[in-house]
């Protein structure tokens, strides 16, 4: 197919990003300040429906403004709106149901589209077409994830991005289905936000979806030095913390957090995530780096790392929750 690497590479950066904001923008001027809120809120991809009329504009003011930025057109309902949106400098489309004529025409001219599918019907129209990722579309009131799983099985090479009624609370539990790309989701960026220009309120809310999106929880405490009484003056102030401080083989850990396997002599903070993958996009994406030596892998998945930067002296391992 025509543009399969382009497919491919747009959907491994959607991947690892995890939420594809869905923007409505009455106003095309407020599409710049829209998307540096996302920005900042740690999102660099948007999908700018095609609801109104001033879609195509801010498609392009986006894409001006912010060259690196995953900028695509939702709600396409023709031929005419991709070409609309991709002169505007859309990097893919999306759209609410299977239209053939929309899908074929993409295809032709190798530009990446994830097509709305809400049944077996059009999910087989999609594999026909030779695509392996759709939009599970309304996500929420077509089933939710119980619904989803049901029509992943019998087609087990086929991915999905569920867009519709997703939001802060469900968001992880509809990632965690490791049949799940990403989700489109606009309970942070809605349209009243957006009306009412209130876009440090739109990045602090994309804050707050990315948090939940990663799931970063500290899961263990451990100080690989003691003084030889019972643990130094810092063990003692984590202990106030996270509780009476137990010593073993492998330093000081905390007797509410369980105790992890460490370097003798390290200090370490083991810091649980619902997806290393993914984390470690953010957290470059925020200036960190990781230390790739310390990688441990599992059927190709990476299930532990750390961080290169020492944190207070402490080492920040990331581990996969599942």
């Amino acid at each position: 197919m025509k543009g399969m690497k382009k497919m491919i590479d747009l959907l491994d950066e959607i991947s690892r990003i995890g939420i594809v904001p869905v923007v409505v923008l009455n106003d095309a001027q407020k599409a710049v300040p829209v998307a540096n809120a996302l920005r900042n809120g740690g999102i660099n991809c948007a999908e700018v429906t095609f609801r109104t009329a001033a879609a195509k504009e801010s498609i392009k003011l986006m894409a001006e403004a912010f060259p690196d930025m995953l900028v695509g057109a939702g709600t396409v309902l023709s031929e005419r709106q991709v070409d609309e949106a991709v002169l505007a400098g859309a990097k893919f489309i999306v759209t609410p149901g299977y239209n053939p004529t929309v899908v074929d025409y993409c295809i032709a001219e190798g530009i990446p589209i994830i097509p709305g599918c809400m049944d077996t019907n059009a999910i087989e129209m999609a594999l026909e077409a030779g695509l392996d990722t759709i939009k599970f579309f309304p996500a929420e009131a077509a089933g939710g994830l119980k619904m989803l799983k049901a029509l992943a099985g019998p087609y087990v090479n086929l991915k999905f991005m569920p867009t519709g009624g997703i939001n802060e609370k469900n968001i992880a539990a509809y990632l965690a289905f490791k049949k799940v790309v990403a989700c489109g989701g606009s309970w942070m960026i809605t349209p009243s936000l957006v009306d009412a220009e209130k876009y440090d309120e739109i990045t602090a809310m994309t804050k707050s979806a990315v948090a939940a999106v990663l799931g970063f929880e500290l899961q263990q405490v451990i100080i690989g030095q003691s003084d030889g009484d019972g643990g130094s003056f810092e063990t003692h102030k984590f202990g106030a913390i996270f509780g009476k401080a137990n010593e073993t083989a492998e330093g000081i850990t905390f007797e509410n957090l369980p105790v992890a396997s460490a370097k003798d002599g390290l200090n370490m903070l083991v810091t649980g995530c619902n997806d290393i993958s993914r984390s470690v996009y953010h957290l470059e994406k925020r200036g960190f780096h990781m230390d790739m030596d310390s990688a441990v892998y599992s059927d190709g998945r990476i299930m532990e790392i750390c961080l290169e930067e020492k944190f207070g002296g402490f080492l920040i391992k990331l581990v996969n929750k599942s």
